[in-house]
């Protein structure tokens, strides 16, 4: 875990500085442009996959012959979705009216290919529970692309940096990878285990794959039908709000599954690491959120400047959505450790099936009415996946909300006091955005963190138990 958060909050850390520069340097329609594509490079890298390198992770005795195996097809699979993709840019490029984007896909979509060279090690390593060696190999990566990037967009390279930032990033870690796993391919190709892999993923990824295009619908749908400029203030906001869920929920994920998937068959004890798992992330992220939605203005124009203030309302909403989303995602989580990747295809077709009908229909009311369908989906998807939580390991909605309840009330009570103290106070004296920020965060967390203590709330106990006792 400490491996894994320090991978997190170095590579965001570096990423978020990274970010900030080139908001600074480009303008809102170039990050728009890359938006675009995000839907193309998700699916095509779903796809590459197809969920194999997820099966050998929870593949107790995994060898060299999965291994082998699932990087052969891995790599055959990227090189014909690429030339796939080289393809069909001319009509990317026509839907969205933006004749650049043809030669930017086929350069930008390249990154699937570096993504299918070292999926396999970064499985094994995942299998080893080696996150050093992971932390290692992020920094570099993200790092001198970051660095790329920069000075390409200083020197004028306008949208062009952020394609090569990223397929640099890309290719440097797939080096890296070879570099620092000891794992190596041989030409075996085990027909049935790549049957039984496969059986196990295409479901994860054809649910993946209902996922992404749910997650990019918004993306596709404003691109298409709003403009270049509104995109970019959308993914802005997006992204600055996933900065604290990457760097939390992200990180435990990826060192639980592994380990809850060895106790899948324990419902006691998957339940009972569950509930103090949901726990720790409310605790972290609700207030997390709520002081950026109080915030949310000095925060932008402090670290983007005044072009990006249209994104604030966006950003707020989406905030709301943030604190659902990983409490949704985790417990989805639940039916894939369980093993039942039959009802993950199955949940994901009926929650795309309304929540299409829904975005569809919510799209006359302009991009907010949008966005609060989205906040309206992350609730009922929400409820969804406890439905299926309380029949696999008996942890029903109740149960949940009861265990989260009490640090979303604490975490929204501190906030309105911090918003009534910058409203009447920090801008009455005019703070500058920098001090509202400064200050108005450090009171908001010494309270909710005192509040919490004297309260003895169970993810504060769980923490200062943790910290202690190592």
């Amino acid at each position: 875990m400490i491996w894994t958060f320090g991978q997190q909050f170095s590579v965001q850390f570096i990423g978020f500085f990274v970010s900030i520069i080139l908001a600074r340097l480009l303008s809102p329609a170039e990050f728009g442009l890359i938006g675009m594509l995000s839907i193309v490079i998700t699916v095509g890298r779903n796809l590459m996959d197809s969920g194999l390198t997820s099966s050998i992770v929870r593949t107790e005795k995994a060898d060299n012959r999965d291994f082998s195996t699932v990087f052969i097809i891995n790599l055959i699979g990227s090189v014909i979705i690429y030339i796939i993709i080289f393809l069909i840019a001319p009509f990317i490029g026509a839907f969205y009216k933006q004749e650049i984007l043809i030669s930017i896909i086929r350069v930008y979509s390249l990154t699937i290919i570096f993504q299918a060279f070292m999926s396999v090690q970064n499985a094994v390593l995942t299998r080893e529970l080696n996150f050093k060696a992971m932390m290692v190999i992020q920094i570099p990566s993200v790092l001198i692309g970051g660095i790329i990037g920069i000075v390409l967009a200083y020197y004028g390279f306008g949208v062009w940096s952020l394609v090569y930032m990223y397929v640099c990033q890309s290719l440097i870690s797939s080096m890296q990878h070879w570099i620092y796993s000891s794992w190596r391919p041989t030409w075996i190709f085990d027909k049935s285990r790549f049957k039984s892999h496969f059986n196990f993923g295409y479901k994860i990824t054809l649910a993946g794959l209902l996922e992404s295009i749910y997650q990019n619908l918004y993306v596709i749908i404003i691109g298409k039908y709003f403009s270049a400029t509104q995109l970019g203030y959308y993914n802005r906001a997006f992204s600055l709000r996933q900065l604290p869920i990457s760097n939390i929920s992200a990180a435990i994920g990826k060192v639980t599954y592994p380990i809850l998937s060895s106790i899948s068959g324990d419902d006691a004890k998957l339940r009972g690491y569950y509930q103090k798992l949901i726990q720790q992330i409310t605790f972290w992220i609700a207030p997390m959120m709520i002081i950026s939605i109080i915030l949310a203005e000095p925060l932008f124009r402090f670290l983007l400047t005044e072009k990006w203030l249209p994104a604030v309302p966006y950003f707020q909403i989406l905030c709301i959505t943030g604190i659902i989303y990983p409490l949704q995602a985790y417990n989805y989580n639940i039916i894939k450790v369980k093993g039942r990747t039959d009802l993950t295809l199955k949940i994901q077709i009926v929650k795309k099936v309304y929540a299409i009908i829904g975005i569809f229909c919510a799209l006359s009311f302009g991009i907010y009415g949008l966005l609060i369908f989205q906040l309206l989906a992350a609730v009922i998807d929400y409820s969804i996946d406890c439905f299926f939580s309380k029949k696999l390991i008996d942890y029903s909605i109740s149960n949940q909300l009861r265990d989260i309840a009490p640090s979303i009330f604490i975490a929204s009570v501190v906030g309105l006091m911090i918003w009534f103290l910058d409203q009447s106070v920090f801008l009455a004296y005019k703070f500058s955005d920098l001090n509202r920020l400064a200050i108005g965060m450090l009171l908001y967390f010494v309270s909710y963190l005192t509040i919490s203590h004297f309260l003895q709330l169970s993810a504060a106990k769980d923490i200062k138990e943790l910290i202690f006792r190592r």
